[in-house]
């Protein structure tokens, strides 16, 4: 039982790679959660998360430990830092549609090759093989 709860709650956390954009309704029934299924695959978008995450705690660390430092009240720069990671969750876990602005393009499923028969022309010093 607790192994099942377990497994309920690594398929709501864990992020699976979605293959197919709308979602049709035998690739919902696929996953566990059909959430997942609306959003594409971003690696630039998660990238951007990062480093936006990374630049906005950097600096709201920072100014909170300025104003601690300077007033010498610890509370007020708990206020400022706990605020700062509210806006840093507020801007990095929604999926805003600036983090989807490169979305993957995968291969077909068992679909026709990626590369026909005319495309396979390999150069070799300046010789060219057909494939």
């Amino acid at each position: 039982m607790a192994e099942q709860f377990l497994d309920q709650v690594r398929d709501a956390v864990d992020g699976q790679i979605v293959r197919d954009y709308p979602p049709t309704p035998l690739s919902i029934r696929r996953t566990t959660s059909s959430l997942t299924n609306y959003y594409l695959q971003d690696f630039e978008g998660q990238k951007l998360a990062e480093v936006l995450a990374t630049v906005v705690l950097s600096i709201v660390g920072g100014i909170s430990f300025l104003v601690g430092f300077f007033l010498q009240d610890i509370a007020l720069a708990l206020k400022i830092g706990l605020a700062g990671t509210a806006l840093t969750f507020l801007l990095v876990v929604p999926p805003w549609p600036f983090f989807n602005r490169h979305p993957v393009k995968w291969l077909p499923v068992g679909g026709e090759p990626a590369i026909t028969s005319t495309q396979q022309n390999i150069v070799i010093d300046e010789k060219l093989f057909t494939k």
